[in-house]
């Protein structure tokens, strides 16, 4: 990194130009606005630290001040953003040995969690109370994200040239800059660039209803759009149906768990959702995984008690 007298320099300085040199640029923005954050953060916790005094001690006490204020997953994330920096600080001889070593991770007690999906039977009382007219509206994105499991930002970059209706495929090969003043993003990883089936029922109503509209032109969006928008229509419709509120993701997982209880594999829910791994799937349906494990050994015991000796 640059050449200053760099034990005398303070840490959330050496943090802000880390960021800067090996962080900007190549990561997503949302990304780096996190990594932006726990700059925040450092400056507000240790203003007046040095570099060459980030020690183990010094460590812990900043993590646990992070702690107070926070719940251990989030204290969890800080750390990781941390180390990656304090770390590349070790080997350049800037700071003696690795104070991460051993740190414990604290936090608040995580707040009571909101539901992050429906079930089957409250998915379709959602649904069914859905206003799917001759026009196109977010009700119909609602519809179209509960079908495909597609990210928020995924769905409203659709254009008529991402479907294919003769193969019942959806191309996702962008995003819609929602967060920001519009326009189109690459996917969230390489893996997010898929094919996603659809069924034969949308297929219909689809083409239906973009059969007018120009092979380029976005289908939902006629000006700025705000999740909140989207999320306070899906919110409507929840307690309509007298079913748990939850948001425009929590249809993604909506979908995601409706196809573990089905059956499907982990492996292809990952590809259909998207993800960059499997592992990302496992972590983020654990629970799901986690019952649908204890329903295999109960398949399993009733299968063994069979067998006659």
């Amino acid at each position: 990194m640059i050449d200053i007298t760099q034990n005398e320099e303070l840490f959330y300085i050496y943090y802000s130009r880390w960021i800067s040199i090996y962080k900007e640029g190549a990561i997503r923005k949302v990304t780096m606005d996190k990594y932006n954050q726990t700059e925040t953060w450092l400056k507000k916790l240790i203003p007046n630290l040095r570099t060459c005094d980030m020690n183990r001690t010094a460590y812990q006490k900043l993590l646990n001040n992070y702690a107070e204020l926070h719940e251990r997953q989030t204290t969890m994330d800080f750390h990781h953003q941390l180390k990656a920096a304090i770390m590349d600080a070790v080997d350049e001889g800037l700071i003696e040995r690795d104070p991460t070593r051993k740190a414990i991770i604290k936090g608040k007690a995580p707040r009571e969690k909101k539901p992050k999906y429906l079930n089957q039977f409250e998915l379709q009382k959602m649904l069914s109370g859905l206003n799917l007219n001759a026009k196109l509206s977010w009700d119909w994105l609602i519809l179209l994200i509960a079908k495909t499991g597609l990210r928020f930002s995924e769905a409203l970059a659709l254009t008529p040239g991402d479907f294919d209706f003769a193969h019942q495929m959806i191309s996702v090969n962008k995003t819609w800059n929602y967060k920001g003043d519009g326009g189109f993003l690459p996917t969230k990883n390489h893996s997010s660039v898929r094919k996603v089936q659809i069924d034969w029922q949308i297929v219909i109503q689809i083409s239906e209803l973009i059969r007018d509209i120009p092979k380029d032109d976005l289908i939902f969006i006629r000006g700025r759009v705000y999740n909140s928008t989207i999320n306070n229509i899906l919110e409507r419709h929840c307690k309509k149906a007298n079913v748990p509120v939850i948001s425009i993701h929590g249809l993604r997982h909506t979908h995601a768990s409706l196809l573990l209880f089905a059956g499907v594999s982990i492996a292809s829910v990952a590809r259909r959702l998207g993800h960059s791994s499997m592992t990302t799937t496992q972590k983020t349906y654990l629970h799901i995984i986690q019952e649908l494990e204890n329903r295999d050994v109960d398949i399993v015991m009733r299968s063994l008690s069979g067998l006659v000796i």
